[in-house]
C-alpha cells in the first residue's frame, strides 16, 4: 500500500489584531479544506514585538510573511523575500495594480520586482463617535481641530512613529513631500511651520495622547465617554462594525490646511513569502488565494480584515456593514504620500520620531531638530541597522 506525500506545511507571522491575524486565520482555514496536501499556521505578535524583530529574522523561520512595504528596500537587498513576479502570471500582478488603493500595490514594488501582495490598506483618516458629536461640528479646518481640541474630547495616537508619520503628513499638506532629496528631510520653512503646528495641537491635548497607537487610540475612544473625534490615525475599520466596539466609530475625510484635504502617510500590510520557503508553490497560491478581489471582498473583509482590493472599498455590502468606512475614505486612501523604501529607511523612521515627539512635549529650538533629523536621514541612507516599526 502506497503512502501517502507529506503535506507541505507553512508557517505565517502577522500582528496581533482584528484586522491582521483573523482574516489570516480564516483564508487559510479555507484554503488547506480546499487542498487537503497544504496546512497553513498563522502565528501573531503585538504590533510593536511584530516590528522589534528584523525582517531577516522573521523571514528565517517563516514562510508567509505580513509585512510593511519600506521593509522591500531592506528585504530585496538581502535576499530574503520571494520574487512574485518571477513566479505569478502577469496579468493576475497588472490586474493587482490595475485595481489598488491607491499607491498600496506599487508600494511593495522595488528594484524591478513585487516583494509582495497588497492585501491590506489603510492611511490616517479621521473618525468620531456619533453619539457624542453631530456631523454639523465636525471641524473642517485646522483652526477648527485647535478650536475642538481644546474643549477636550479630541484624541490622536502620538507615540514616536504615529508622531513622525502626523510631521510627514503637515508637510506634504503644505505642499512639500518628506524625503524627498539625498540630504535633508523637508526644507526648513515647511519643517518649522509643520512643527510648531503640531506642537499647537499637542499642547490642547491630554498628554496621555504621545503613548498611544492608533489601536490604543480607538480603544479609548470606544471604551470610555471622553472623546469624540479622531483628526488622524491609521484606520481600523473594525471599530465601524455593530458588535466588534462597544460604541461603534464612523470614519471619513480629514481637515484642510490652507484650503488643501490633509494628504497623510500609506500604511497597510503586505502578504510576502520567504525566499527560504520549502512550499513555493502553495505559498504562492494561497498568497493568490488572498489577494483575490472575490476572496477579499468576501471572506477576507468577513473575518476582519481591511482589504487592499478596490472592488472591495467600493463594493456596496461591504460599505453597509461597516458605517460606509471604505467609500467614506477611499479619496485619502488615494492621495496618501508613500514613505521610502532604501534599504536604511527604517533605521530613520525608528529613530526620528522620538526627538519629534520630545519637541512637541517639551518645546526646543525647531531649526537644531531638523538638523538632527537631517543627519539621522543621511546615517541611514548608508549601510544602516535593519530596524524599524511597522505601521498598519
Amino acid at each position: 500500500m502506497t503512502q501517502s506525500a507529506e503535506p507541505v506545511r507553512l508557517r505565517g507571522m502577522t500582528w496581533n489584531h482584528s484586522r491582521g491575524f483573523t482574516p489570516m486565520v480564516a483564508t487559510a482555514q479555507r484554503y488547506c479544506e480546499l487542498h487537503s496536501g497544504v496546512d497553513i499556521t498563522w502565528e501573531k505578535r503585538s504590533l510593536q514585538a511584530f516590528a522589534d524583530q528584523p525582517l531577516d529574522q522573521l523571514a528565517e523561520r517563516y514562510d508567509l510573511l505580513v509585512i510593511d512595504h519600506p521593509w522591500v528596500g531592506f528585504g530585496a537587498r538581502a535576499d530574503l523575500l520571494l520574487p512574485l513576479d518571477e513566479h505569478l502570471p502577469a496579468p493576475f500582478l497588472d490586474e493587482q495594480v490595475a485595481q489598488s488603493v491607491g499607491p498600496s500595490a506599487r508600494s511593495y514594488r522595488f528594484g524591478g520586482h513585487q516583494w509582495a501582495l497588497a492585501i491590506d490598506t489603510a492611511t490616517p483618516v479621521a473618525s468620531w463617535r456619533p453619539d457624542l458629536i453631530a456631523v454639523g461640528d465636525l471641524p473642517r479646518s485646522w483652526a477648527d481641530l485647535l478650536k475642538l481640541a481644546r474643549t477636550g474630547r479630541v484624541l490622536i495616537p502620538g507615540n514616536p512613529v504615529d508622531t513622525l508619520m502626523n510631521f510627514y503628513m503637515v508637510c506634504s499638506t503644505l505642499g512639500e513631500d518628506a524625503a524627498q532629496s539625498e540630504e535633508r528631510v523637508i526644507s526648513a520653512q515647511v519643517g518649522v511651520q509643520a512643527l510648531g503646528m503640531l506642537r499647537e495641537l499637542a499642547q490642547a491635548l491630554d498628554p496621555l495622547f504621545f503613548d498611544l497607537n492608533p489601536i490604543r487610540a480607538y480603544e479609548a475612544m470606544t471604551l470610555t465617554e471622553r472623546f469624540a473625534y479622531c483628526p488622524f490615525a491609521y484606520g481600523y475599520n473594525n471599530y465601524s462594525r455593530d458588535g466588534y466596539a462597544r460604541r461603534p466609530l464612523v470614519f471619513g475625510d480629514l481637515v484642510e490646511i490652507d484650503g488643501r484635504r490633509c494628504r497623510t502617510t500609506l500604511g497597510g500590510a503586505g502578504l510576502a513569502i520567504s525566499a527560504r520557503c520549502a512550499g513555493v508553490e502553495a505559498a504562492l497560491d494561497y498568497a493568490a488565494f488572498v489577494a483575490d478581489p472575490v476572496c477579499q471582498r468576501t471572506l477576507y473583509f468577513e473575518n476582519g480584515g481591511q482589504p487592499g482590493h478596490r472592488s472591495a472599498w467600493t463594493d456596496e455590502r461591504v460599505n453597509l456593514a461597516c458605517r460606509n468606512f471604505f467609500s467614506n475614505t477611499l479619496r485619502a486612501l488615494e492621495r496618501a504620500f508613500l514613505r521610502p523604501r532604501y534599504p536604511g529607511y527604517l533605521h530613520f523612521q525608528d529613530c526620528a520620531g522620538a526627538p519629534i515627539r520630545d519637541d512637541l512635549r517639551h518645546g526646543g529650538d525647531e531649526r537644531t531638530l531638523l538638523e538632527r533629523l537631517d543627519s539621522l536621514y543621511r546615517e541611514s541612507q548608508k549601510e544602516g541597522q535593519p530596524c524599524g516599526r511597522s505601521m498598519a
